[in-house]
């Protein structure tokens, strides 16, 4: 545990003292600025009764967020260290390979989680000014920030499996980036089928990415929701494991 420990705070150094991980974090935080700006407008001429949570989720620009940080965030996890040639270095170090991909599996979904505080800063304004204690209902914010938690950590196993693959970023990059359109677009493809039409059409139901975050951003935490997500995650990690094993073979 001592050594993961170690290699967490490695990777954590590698976002906060590089100048790489202060940008991803202004650019999330312009990304919810703006949208909570459009969104403020909306409200005041057009009244709803669907909570925040549930309208940010509805938006181009959560999406726009998932598909486009977390390649950027991972891109340089493996690939990078592979180019530099500190990979093997680290390798030859008495550590193993699950913990090396869990420590740099954890430390981005860290950074990533941290990226989305500005999020629960928004919302507080917002009530402020709108005087409903609604707006930062405990069950809410727990749904949402589950469904961002959850979503990110697919993404990002996504991220890591893309990055062990090859000794540049922009490889890596593009490779998650491509990943995580594909998993985006069965979800599309599962909102214009009906659950029980034929086996296939509920096989797809369960990619439905808009519905699960819908279900997230009202507070409503489903098993087999979460379930889909932390099998999704650990099968790309097994999958990472597995490439960074392969050098042994080489």
């Amino acid at each position: 545990m001592r050594v993961f420990w170690t290699l967490l705070r490695r990777e954590l150094s590698a976002f906060f003292f590089s100048l790489t991980g202060y940008v991803i974090i202004a650019a999330v935080t312009l990304i919810i600025g703006y949208n909570f700006v459009v969104f403020v407008q909306k409200l005041g001429s057009d009244p709803t009764a669907m909570p925040l949570t549930e309208m940010f989720y509805n938006s181009f620009y959560f999406w726009l967020i998932l598909l486009l940080i977390t390649p950027v965030i991972t891109m340089r996890l493996f690939a990078l260290e592979k180019a530099t040639g500190t990979f093997e270095t680290l390798m030859t170090t008495p550590v193993g390979d699950v913990q090396v991909v869990a420590a740099k599996f954890s430390a981005a979904v860290i950074f990533y989680m941290i990226a989305w505080l500005p999020l629960l800063a928004c919302m507080a304004i917002i009530q402020h000014f709108a005087r409903q204690n609604s707006v930062l209902d405990a069950g809410t914010v727990g749904g949402m920030y589950a469904g961002i938690l959850l979503t990110g950590s697919l993404f990002i196993s996504l991220g890591c499996f893309a990055s062990s693959l090859t000794r540049n970023q922009m490889t890596a990059a593009m490779i998650s980036f491509a990943l995580g359109v594909s998993l985006f677009s069965l979800g599309f493809l599962a909102t214009g089928r009906p659950a029980d039409a034929d086996w296939q059409s509920q096989m797809l139901a369960g990619f439905n990415l808009f519905e699960q975050m819908h279900n997230f951003a009202r507070g409503v935490v489903d098993t087999q929701t979460v379930i889909f997500f932390v099998s999704l995650t650990f099968l790309f990690l097994f999958l990472t494991v597995r490439v960074v094993e392969s050098r042994r073979w080489k």
